[in-house]
């Protein structure tokens, strides 16, 4: 793996529960790997608990548990197909929103992992003018040579978070019903656990994306692309990364459930936003855990040995064919959880005795 030179050893910031991280210099549209705030901070510097309750407005779907066959042959980390059993659950219809996450941020004051400031220390070795909170924003140049360097279409921007989605001269406005995004896994789970929900194992996520079949179709809502000639999902069209001819109506985020529900009535399965799950992220499937399986109980990522990653799901409005098809059915991703951008959001799911004793 090909490192950034000056920062062999760094270290993205003190709340990482293994302090060593080594930057990448992987190819990253989509995950195969969401691209790091060391790497991007890099770049840059080569070139210049409150109580919980649900939030009232979130639909939730009931979800019958079932035996379904998971996984997909036609990516490596997804090959070890088998049967797994899942229990009844709930899980929300859509993602959670820029609306709804500002409400539990006046409700509780939350700072998300993007406003947070960088300690010095924490960074050996980069300009401490360059510290500052910010998250990494898709912004493609005219000119892009390859798909290598995956910097050529990421930055780190200044300022950058979930309510100023490109930096500080942006805003949410006129956004509300858009997926909320630049959450890192904590701030999922700290809207998660502020709501009395959980974020989904990554076998409830594919379970639901599946939409009660269990076809070895290759989208999941079947084999073609579109429907009656109509995009099934916010996702890229063009030549990536520079030209998004914006066929299926947006460039960026969509507004949640701006496209046709699955089976079970649950919008965005595939594009719009990546979505996190529970599990750790390991390059394959514990082939014995196949009732309720929850993960691996560490992080390992032969492309980064020394990062704790936690599986995303569903693909991104960046996913497209020539560079990265994983919002296809059965497919995995990943991301370092401190790392934030632009197309990552969640949703969350409860277990059915949480509603019960609720109600």
């Amino acid at each position: 793996m090909k490192l950034l030179k000056g920062i062999v050893k760094i270290v993205l910031i003190g709340l990482l529960i293994s302090k060593q991280m080594y930057a990448q210099e992987l190819p990253s549209c989509c995950t195969d790997n969401i691209v790091s705030r060391a790497a991007l901070l890099a770049q840059h510097d080569r070139e210049t608990q409150q109580d919980s309750k649900f939030a009232p407005e979130t639909q939730m779907i009931l979800i019958q548990g079932g035996t379904f066959s998971m996984g997909s042959t036609r990516f490596p980390d997804a090959q070890i197909i088998r049967d797994v059993t899942i229990s009844d659950f709930w899980i929300d219809a859509t993602e959670v929103t820029n609306a709804q996450f500002a409400r539990f941020v006046e409700a509780t004051g939350y700072i998300t992992v993007a406003e947070r400031a960088l300690n010095p220390q924490d960074f050996p070795g980069v300009n401490p003018d360059l510290l500052v909170p910010g998250s990494a924003v898709y912004s493609p140049t005219d000119a892009v040579n390859g798909f290598q360097n995956h910097l050529q279409w990421w930055q780190f921007v200044p300022s950058a978070s979930w309510h100023h989605p490109e930096g500080p001269e942006s805003n949410i406005s006129g956004r509300e019903n858009h997926p909320v995004v630049h959450v890192a896994y904590e701030d999922a789970e700290a809207y998660a656990k502020w709501t009395g929900k959980r974020l989904p194992t990554e076998a409830e996520w594919e379970y639901t994306a599946r939409g009660g079949s269990d076809s070895n179709a290759e989208f999941y809502w079947g084999n073609d692309l579109k429907i009656d000639g109509k995009w099934q999902a916010n996702i890229f069209q063009g030549t990536f990364p520079e030209n998004n001819t914006k066929e299926d109506g947006y460039t960026h985020t969509a507004p949640v459930g701006a496209f046709p529900p699955n089976g079970y009535g649950l919008y965005d399965m595939s594009g719009n936003v990546w979505e996190w799950c529970s599990d750790f992220y390991q390059p394959s499937y514990d082939p014995m855990q196949t009732s309720d399986p929850t993960g691996p109980k560490s992080s390992y990522d032969p492309q980064e040995p020394r990062a704790i990653k936690r599986v995303q799901r569903g693909g991104s409005f960046l996913c497209n064919d020539q560079y990265c098809e994983r919002y296809k059915a059965g497919a995995r991703g990943k991301g370092e959880v401190n790392s934030t951008t632009n197309h990552i959001g969640f949703r969350c799911v409860s277990d059915v005795t949480t509603i019960q004793n609720r109600e």
